[in-house]
């Protein structure tokens, strides 16, 4: 069966606060600076496998935080924060890196505090979002990449049924270079409401 897309662009319905059992997934404000600097920007073991670069100051998150709370204005904008419900600890974040309109994809990136690793923060937040957006928007694919070296991505994609699809070989570039991308995806005829 072929799907038809409209031609009216995707359905955007922006960032709002959504939780899971364990965990609050809300916007970012200037407020959350301090943490989001000490808790994984200036961690090089978080951005090693990332497009930005480590953080060398709490300016630096004041930066961007004050740019994203105004491009929450625009609902093609999905960022959230990552918090502990039981500590209140902002822990990460997880977000649309890209949109592709015509095929009614959107790219998931995500990344945690290196002191919360291996609590299963990062599957449940990637697991809530993308029943979000296949509940409340039009996208027909999601999909998510990683850098070969970090396997321990693709195990957090798979925990969440996404699909293995291959390796784009030279494809990414991130804070060690060019690399080859391992990717995943989920469609929306695969997921179970």
């Amino acid at each position: 069966m072929k799907l038809i897309l409209g031609d009216d662009g995707m359905k955007h319905v922006g960032t709002i606060p959504l939780e899971t059992d364990r965990l609050i997934l809300r916007r970012l404000t200037i407020e959350d600076s301090n943490e989001m600097f000490n808790n994984w920007a200036s961690d090089y073991k978080v951005t090693k496998y990332l497009t930005w670069h480590t953080y060398q100051s709490v300016e630096t998150a004041q930066d961007f935080l004050v740019q994203m709370e105004k491009d929450y204005f625009d609902l093609s904008t999905y960022v959230w924060g990552i918090m502990i419900k039981e500590t209140h600890e902002l822990i990460g974040t997880i977000s649309v890196v890209n949109i592709d309109e015509k095929t009614y994809t959107m790219e998931l990136g995500y990344c945690i505090g290196s002191l919360w690793w291996g609590h299963g923060y990062a599957p449940e937040a990637l697991e809530r979002i993308i029943e979000y957006l296949f509940d409340m928007t039009d996208v027909n694919r999601i999909e998510t990449k990683h850098d070969d070296n970090n396997p321990n991505s693709g195990r957090v994609m798979t925990k969440c049924h996404m699909r293995f699809e291959g390796i784009l070989r030279d494809k990414g570039l991130n804070n060690n270079g060019v690399c080859d991308e391992v990717c995943y995806s989920i469609l929306r005829r695969e997921y179970r409401y």
